[in-house]
């Protein structure tokens, strides 16, 4: 059986597109629909390819150089009432005040050095997440927005403004900060409405704090409600699944995000753990992808699904969806120039984390570039593509063309795979020629992802150590 690591070897080394036997096609549809769940590819290069900068990249410089118009202003909050048992994420569970507070110190300094080289060019979006920011005292909350503001250079009325919150973190004077500073979107993170399945992922949520903490929000009237959920959970049924995205639905959120769950090894739930049950992740995607669109609910992403209505009153400036510009600021936070992606060291264990955070509170200068990757033309090209085709805006051939000055088919004659295994189509929106995946593809977003990242990552990302 020839696999899908020689097939993008074959393919690479043609100058067209290719011409594919049925039973390649067929083999390789196969790989990708047998395992649909081989990895979240939420960013590419993933973080685990990211490694120490020698010498350190100065960021005045990286910034004064990076082409986007507009830029993208992250906050990183590393702090959880708990370590739910799936996460992976740079957080610690930690709900102490003057620990936050000496955190929110650190960032401040490192806005003032930042906004330095930073403040050249407006921001068109803000989000502040983590962890769970909402965790912070009010005045701590607050202060984040005036960071923003009168540090960073945001201005609220042109910027859309996302932050994320958690059941029990949620009251009537923090969602009144929320408000005051123009929040568009508050993403909630539910994960189910059945007690025995947060239990079973270490998630301790009382589902009566769940619905009163809707309630609340329903008082605030934010432009976007977004809430997410987890499918796949331990001894979770796809009727058990359906219940807790139908309670979701009573509450008219504008937009769901809904995730398959993932164990790994350096996790509290591991991938043995779930070995005992059958795997329904796919047969609870497809029922949620059935019932979303019953209610409405237009398919974005494998994650995301919104109403055609959902969004803001702000005239938003224009932003790359290609997430270059992206400035992260705190501990845990990743930045994105179009060549050099850099963040703090990476880090899962309780030991590993606090130590990375100490160092972060306890530094005075933040301006260079430590630990990071610098991506080739090559994996610029490749991040282009995932970015948009991972989307269902999908990618559009003149873009790819117009940026790259190169034919995507010469390039990654590869993809020609999507097309002829039903996975991908081609259409035509005027003169234009966009490739997307079709509903079905959506579906094996992660493994076509996984299946498209190039052997050096992939080289990276096994060679890394997690301390």
């Amino acid at each position: 059986m020839t696999s899908t690591g020689n097939f993008l070897q074959q393919f690479t080394d043609y100058g067209e597109r290719p011409s594919l036997s049925s039973e390649e096609v067929s083999v390789w549809k196969d790989q990708i629909t047998a395992q649909p769940y081989r990895n979240y590819l939420y960013s590419y290069p993933h973080k685990t390819a990211y490694r120490e900068f020698q010498p350190p990249v100065s960021l005045e410089q990286l910034w004064l150089n990076e082409p986007a118009e507009t830029f993208f202003l992250y906050m990183h909050i590393p702090f959880c009432g708990a370590r739910c048992g799936f996460c992976n994420l740079f957080t610690l569970p930690d709900k102490r005040a003057d620990v936050h507070a000496r955190y929110v110190d650190a960032l401040e300094r490192q806005a003032r050095q930042w906004s330095a080289f930073t403040g050249h060019k407006p921001f068109a979006r803000f989000a502040v997440g983590g962890g769970t920011p909402t965790l912070l005292a009010a005045p701590q909350l607050s202060r984040l927005f005036r960071i923003a503001r009168e540090i960073m250079g945001l201005d609220t009325s042109r910027a859309s403004i996302s932050v994320e919150t958690s059941p029990e973190t949620i009251s009537e004077e923090k969602l009144a900060i929320l408000k005051e500073n123009t929040v568009d979107r508050v993403s909630m993170g539910i994960q189910s409405f059945v007690a025995a399945e947060s239990a079973a992922i270490y998630r301790p949520q009382n589902p009566e704090v769940v619905y009163q903490a809707l309630e609340l929000l329903g008082q605030y009237k934010f432009p976007i409600l977004n809430l997410d959920l987890i499918y796949g959970l331990p001894g979770q049924t796809v009727e058990s699944w359906l219940y807790s995205l139908g309670q979701a639905l009573l509450h008219e959120p504008q937009e769901i995000f809904i995730y398959p769950l993932y164990t790994r090894e350096h996790t509290i739930v591991k991938p043995g753990d779930l070995l005992r049950q059958q795997d329904l992740r796919h047969d609870c995607y497809t029922a949620a992808c059935r019932l979303l669109a019953e209610h409405g609910y237009r398919q974005y992403s494998m994650r995301r699904f919104a109403k055609e209505e959902a969004g803001t009153d702000k005239s938003i400036l224009d932003y790359s969806c290609q997430e270059e510009g992206m400035v992260g600021l705190g501990c845990g936070a990743r930045s994105y120039t179009r060549e050099v992606h850099y963040a703090s060291r990476y880090g899962v264990s309780r030991k590993a984390t606090e130590s990375i955070i100490a160092d972060y509170v306890a530094a005075e200068r933040y301006d260079t570039a430590d630990y990071g990757i610098t991506l080739s033309l090559a994996e610029q090209k490749r991040r282009f593509i995932l970015k948009a085709l991972l989307h269902s805006e999908g990618l559009r051939l003149a873009d790819y063309s117009g940026r790259f000055s190169a034919s995507l088919w010469d390039n990654h004659p590869e993809l020609i795979l999507l097309l002829e295994s039903g996975l991908g189509e081609l259409q035509t929106e005027g003169r234009e020629g966009i490739l997307r995946l079709t509903s079905e593809g959506l579906g094996y977003s992660d493994s076509i992802g996984d299946w498209f990242i190039s052997g050096d990552i992939r080289d990276r990302m096994q060679g890394f150590i997690l301390p």
